[in-house]
């Protein structure tokens, strides 16, 4: 994959220059231990957090996995000193209203509802809602209301332009997180 596919591709995941940076040293090393990158954000919050979100390829997370990913990362972080100063680090899993970040997000959580923002207007919007119906030829499916139609229609928002994309807390999406939860 060349280097403008790869961002196509992750640009969800790690959205600001130094986020990339880090999502870029962290990533291989996050892979090596069997995850998956969801999420990489540098904030403001109580001085300045890394938050980073990641998964098994099945999409479960434990507790020690967080702690696992912490350790390693914490460790390549003092070598690299990519962000100035302290920092707090937070490893978790992406919990259940998610953020959806990669292609197979989309297909993973179709026929759940999300809300989606794109960076740039389409049809006289950037704010989608409905429910998703996965990924295709590089557009996220999502079935909505559209004026001038009777019934929900699907359309296909292209996910290079995406900027935000989320699981919405449903009673349905919180009964499908409780049966994909690992057991034991």
């Amino acid at each position: 994959m060349d280097e403008a596919a790869a961002h196509a591709q992750s640009h969800l995941i790690a959205t600001g220059v130094l986020d990339q940076r880090i999502a870029g040293l962290i990533g291989p090393l996050v892979e090596d231990l069997g995850f998956e990158l969801v999420r990489v954000a540098v904030t403001g919050q109580n001085g300045r957090t890394l938050t980073i979100m990641a998964e098994r390829p099945d999409g479960t997370m434990k507790v020690e996995n967080c702690e696992e990913i912490s350790h390693a990362v914490s460790a390549l972080l003092d070598v690299e000193d990519p962000i100035e100063g302290a920092f707090y680090l937070e490893v978790s899993s992406p919990g259940i209203a998610r953020p959806l970040t990669r292609p197979k997000d989309f297909e993973r959580w179709a026929g759940f509802e999300a809300k989606i923002e794109l960076a740039e207007m389409l049809a006289g919007r950037k704010r989608f809602r409905g429910v998703l119906q996965g990924f295709e030829e590089g557009e996220v499916l999502i079935e909505m209301d559209v004026d001038g139609y009777d019934e929900p229609q699907v359309i296909g928002l292209p996910f290079a332009k995406l900027r935000d994309a989320k699981l919405v807390m449903t009673d349905a999406l919180i009964e499908e997180s409780l049966k994909r939860r690992p057991h034991g």
